[in-house]
């Protein structure tokens, strides 16, 4: 039997649609394309030609490039906005209502993103945010509707370290996919590159024991909190950054 906050988070989502269309477990948002059966598919490029967002500034602090992608079952929403709807700055929905500006990976779907001439460094605090369209259930901060999700970082693409997320209860910890997106909110000046006003989740490469990265993998993880719907990406933030020559 699920917990009673569990059936609270249900709800707001059919009332507000966060998870795109997911939370009712029907998934039929996500499966209006025909797609999102698990195969693999290879996405890239800047976001030009999409409509869905402008080509993103070289240097922002963003991810640039969707360097792969496996949409799990229950995916398609967003998917006709491909690659540019994965990149460049968060379009958050507030506290109250998660941002249909988003892709939905799918159950155990997996994306990478690129960082282009970027490199993510090891700072003081959180290096970089992903930035999903969780929302707060009834305005309760204890009560975060989750679709969580693994975050991974490389340097080269082929060595990865995993952030651990492991948790099945709110907090979540240190999964992506629990914390509201402030930064893009309709009135909201939040910088999408402060972990302190953004909203998002953060994440700190001295947790994991890197020094840098260029490539950020994102794993949807439905064993976690047994709800129906997946990870629905809205961007990735970089905090600290530089930029080849």
């Amino acid at each position: 039997m699920r917990k009673f906050w569990e059936i609270v988070l249900l709800l707001g989502a059919l009332s507000v649609g966060a998870g795109c269309g997911q939370a009712a477990g029907d998934g039929s948002e996500d499966d209006d394309d025909g797609e999102g059966g698990g195969g693999d598919t290879l996405a890239g490029g800047g976001g030009e030609g999409d409509g869905a967002r402008p080509p993103v500034e070289p240097c922002a602090g963003f991810a640039t490039e969707v360097a792969d992608v496996q949409y799990g079952s229950g995916a398609g929403f967003g998917q006709d906005q491909m690659p540019g709807i994965a990149l460049g700055p968060p379009r958050g929905g507030g506290e109250t209502s998660g941002s249909l500006d988003v892709v939905s990976l799918g159950n155990g779907g997996v994306i990478v993103l690129g960082l282009g001439d970027q490199v993510l460094e090891d700072g003081d605090g959180p290096d970089f945010i992903v930035f999903e369209n969780a929302f707060y259930a009834g305005g309760d901060p204890e009560a975060p509707f989750a679709e969580l999700a693994t975050v991974e970082v490389s340097e080269d693409g082929e060595t990865w370290a995993a952030f651990a997320c492991e948790a099945t209860e709110a907090p979540y910890g240190s999964c992506a996919g629990w914390r509201p997106v402030l930064a893009g909110a309709e009135g909201s000046s939040a910088s999408p590159h402060d972990p302190r006003e953004a909203g998002g989740d953060p994440f700190d490469l001295a947790d994991v024991g890197l020094a840098r990265a260029r490539f950020i993998r994102i794993t949807d993880r439905p064993d976690l909190t047994g709800l129906s719907g997946s990870f629905d990406l809205d961007a990735v933030a970089l905090v600290h950054w530089t930029c080849a020559p």
